[in-house]
């Protein structure tokens, strides 16, 4: 490893930090180096504040030595006004001879224009450090703006003979998740900006859909029904979490609850991502249920997948969803889940293959 990928691999590490909390911003990290020792760090804590160059140069005790200095960023500076000042600016202004970024930014407003300004300031800038780890940092706000539609995250949990709940019409669901996996699941919930389930799931399983076994927001809550007919005392409309609903039906909006017209008549997917994307949602995690995850998948319409398998058989019920063979898969399966495993299908976004 050269030190360039070194720090290039600490800005990573740093811009890991901010994942709940950047979007729909990138996650950032940047390191300033004098003299082979780190002088400064930062990463992109929140959106709305400030960039990660901005902190790391701010976390600089003497910056005189930024004339000395290389600083390491995984993305690209940006070079225009947006809710902060451009980070390429302030790098020219610091005197920082040198620049080393892990990957070209895909936002089209600058997408190689932060590097081109710091290039004709005289600063001498290496591009693609670590550019295959830098891109999967930020595959969500890389999606988003290259796709124009939210990152997608499909996830179920399934018995060990590939079922996701026992056949009924009322009643509680099969329990598959253990108290440690259903952490984990929570955890994605607040790393998503909002969350789907089909209205037979909100029907038979009343869920809430918010983080409550992980910190961090609750994802906005969204769900398809096609004629209003769900009742309205489940807790998906108890006003508490921002909620939308996909309808026919002609709804006004009351509080924390929006009811958005779309024609059933055509694919609604589509649909429904075109009013994600339109309303800034850069992440959308499906919980449920089967036939809506498997129309995902036959859509080709997702970019991960987690698979709870559990050792729990149920002998008969609802098929679990049927994935096509040749996507990557990671199994995660330390010793304290308890006999159940949890499985990720990534199929990366063209631009970032």
């Amino acid at each position: 490893m050269t030190n360039d990928e070194k720090y290039m691999h600490r800005c990573i590490q740093l811009a890991g930090n901010g994942f709940c909390n950047a979007a729909p911003n990138p996650t950032v990290g940047a390191v300033i180096v004098h003299n082979d020792r780190i002088i400064g760090e930062g990463y992109h804590i929140r959106c709305g504040e400030s960039h990660a160059e901005v902190n790391a140069i701010a976390s600089v005790k003497d910056e005189s030595l930024l004339k000395d200095s290389t600083i390491y960023v995984s993305l690209e500076p940006c070079s225009h006004y947006g809710k902060t000042p451009p980070c390429a600016d302030l790098i020219i202004s610091k005197g920082i001879p040198r620049v080393v970024v892990g990957c070209i930014d895909p936002f089209s407003l600058v997408s190689g224009r932060g590097i081109q300004k710091l290039k004709d300031a005289g600063i001498d800038v290496k591009v693609g450090v670590l550019e295959k780890e830098c891109k999967n940092l930020i595959r969500r706000f890389i999606t988003f703006n290259t796709q124009k539609r939210p990152y997608i995250t499909l996830k179920w949990a399934e018995s060990a003979d590939g079922f996701i709940d026992a056949i009924r019409d009322n009643g509680k669901p099969a329990i598959l998740s253990t108290p440690l996996t259903s952490i984990y699941v929570h955890k994605l919930r607040a790393e998503n900006k909002a969350i789907l389930v089909g209205r037979r799931t909100a029907l038979l399983d009343n869920p809430s859909l918010t983080v409550r076994n992980w910190h961090g927001n609750n994802p906005i809550r969204v769900v398809i029904d096609r004629k209003l007919s769900l009742p309205e005392t489940l807790h998906l409309f108890d006003k508490t979490v921002h909620t939308l609903v996909f309808t026919e039906k002609e709804r006004a909006e009351e509080t924390n609850l929006t009811f958005i017209r779309i024609d059933f008549g055509q694919d609604i997917i589509p649909q429904i991502l075109t009013e994600l994307y339109n309303r800034k949602i850069q992440t959308l995690l499906v919980e449920g249920g089967s036939m809506l995850l498997q129309s995902f998948i036959d859509a080709e319409l997702w970019d991960e997948i987690y698979i709870e398998h559990a050792r729990t058989k149920l002998y008969e019920g609802v098929e679990s969803p049927r994935v096509s063979s040749g996507h990557a898969s990671v199994f995660f399966c330390p010793r304290q889940l308890n006999n159940t495993a949890l499985r990720q299908k990534r199929q990366l976004s063209p631009a970032i293959k």
